[in-house]
């Protein structure tokens, strides 16, 4: 059964104490309508304490990265293990920004998946193509080798536990959106792929996201196409009250 997942993404913005009042005013003003997942991916100095403050309630903390490496002398990383002591339950991987700035290939992201896992963290792996690619009709060969690369190697119960993000490059704080029809043709064919990973029909079991300049606006006619599961949001998950809106599409 496909997960509904609403999950905010703060990139590298807010300071700590932003980080409480956000938390803090979501708490006092939470609804869930959609009985969706609901998930804040905040910087790692910030989730300590937003953690503290939403553990009584059904708001989940994810990490935005994390090392490929269990321990060891990698000065300035953050592993598996200290994301989750500290209350992540998931952890974006292969997020556009990593790829694009910190050149992560698919198969180091490959590494940080079956760490994840191995950690009982929930890793949202994302994919996605630039505006060139699309513009050269290449979209489909570009989504192909990042799931078949990245997802290399797992076996139908650990492709379960993975959630996808789609997250066309073009369209993230650009103010452009894929147009529903455009997200769900992609979604789609995600699905397509991730069954030609298994020996069984696992697409009604893993979800994908949409990313890719989310709004209130626009958010409910993509959760009305069938193969998106929910949503990937960026700067509209900085504010408590768009936030919100989002959940509540």
């Amino acid at each position: 059964m496909r997960k509904t997942i609403i999950a905010g993404n703060w990139k590298m913005n807010k300071d700590v104490n932003e980080a409480i009042q956000f938390a803090d005013g979501l708490k006092r003003n939470f609804s869930n309508k959609n009985k969706s997942t609901v998930l804040i991916c905040a910087p790692y100095t910030h989730i300590f304490a937003i953690n503290h403050i939403l553990k009584d309630t059904d708001i989940l903390i994810g990490a935005q990265n994390m090392y490929q490496e269990e321990k060891g002398a990698f000065t300035g990383e953050i592993s598996a293990e200290m994301i989750k002591s500290v209350g992540c339950k998931y952890v974006l991987i292969g997020h556009s920004e990593r790829r694009e700035y910190f050149k992560e290939s698919n198969e180091l992201l490959n590494k940080k998946i079956k760490l994840a896992l191995h950690y009982e963290l929930t890793p949202i792996y994302c994919v996605g193509e630039k505006l060139e690619h699309r513009e050269n009709n290449q979209t489909f060969n570009i989504i192909e080798s990042q799931i078949k690369e990245g997802l290399k190697g797992f076996s139908t119960e650990e492709l379960k536990k993975i959630v996808i993000a789609y997250e066309p490059v073009w369209a993230i704080g650009t103010g452009k959106t894929a147009s529903p029809e455009q997200a769900n043709e992609v979604h789609s064919f995600i699905r397509s792929l991730l069954m030609s990973l298994s020996n069984s029909d696992i697409s009604e079991s893993i979800s994908i996201l949409y990313g890719g300049s989310v709004t209130p606006d626009n958010v409910t006619e993509l959760m009305k196409k069938h193969d998106i599961d929910g949503a990937l949001i960026g700067g509209a998950s900085l504010k408590v009250d768009s936030f919100l809106k989002l959940i509540n599409y």
